[in-house]
């Protein structure tokens, strides 16, 4: 019973001292102040359910994060559950690249897309399909195209590895082209 006392009052220490860390880390990487502060409320919970396996290794700051990191993941896991995008819809039965027609035929009659980004409701189409990307591929689309950020800059402020650097963007592209054709390039 003192030790479920003594580990409560350590807990509650840490929420006083680290909450904001927390908030601001988890705010970054989901982009809703509402959801991060759920997800840091499970973090404080999770560290007091678990306290037993802390072994004061490291600082708590440090513990705390790498459950964070993981309800992170599930907050991911279970929000995209059900894939916005069908992936069968860019490949075959073979699993090549299928070659998308209608673009195709809107390049040949438009002569004005390179200067595409000049279109104020091309633009409005684009941000709302950035939009519609899953909080993280938005932000890693954002931070390569729009800021110009390395890939290896980005893995680390994201806390990615490569492998998923490179599979986030080939699918957030993906989707980003699915939005524009529906939603720009069909009339």
């Amino acid at each position: 019973m003192l030790n479920m006392k003594s580990s409560t009052e350590e807990v509650a220490q840490w929420v006083d001292a680290y909450t904001e860390k927390l908030l601001d880390h988890a705010c970054y990487l989901v982009s809703d102040r509402v959801e991060a502060e759920d997800l840091v409320q499970e973090v404080f919970l999770t560290a007091l359910s678990s306290y037993d396996s802390f072994q004061n290794r490291s600082n708590p700051l440090t513990w705390l994060k790498a459950i964070l990191r993981h309800k992170i993941a599930d907050f991911y896991k279970k929000k995209y559950k059900s894939p916005h995008v069908n992936f069968d819809y860019f490949f075959d039965e073979d699993g090549n690249w299928k070659k998308n027609q209608e673009i195709d035929e809107r390049e040949e009659d438009t002569s004005s897309l390179e200067n595409l980004l000049d279109d104020t409701d091309f633009r409005e189409t684009l941000q709302n399909c950035l939009n519609k990307l899953p909080t993280k591929w938005s932000i890693l689309m954002k931070m390569c195209y729009l800021e110009g950020k390395k890939s290896s800059e980005i893995c680390q402020v994201m806390n990615i590895t490569p492998t998923n650097y490179w599979k986030m963007l080939q699918r957030s592209r993906m989707q980003l082209k699915e939005c524009l054709e529906i939603n720009w390039f069909k009339e």
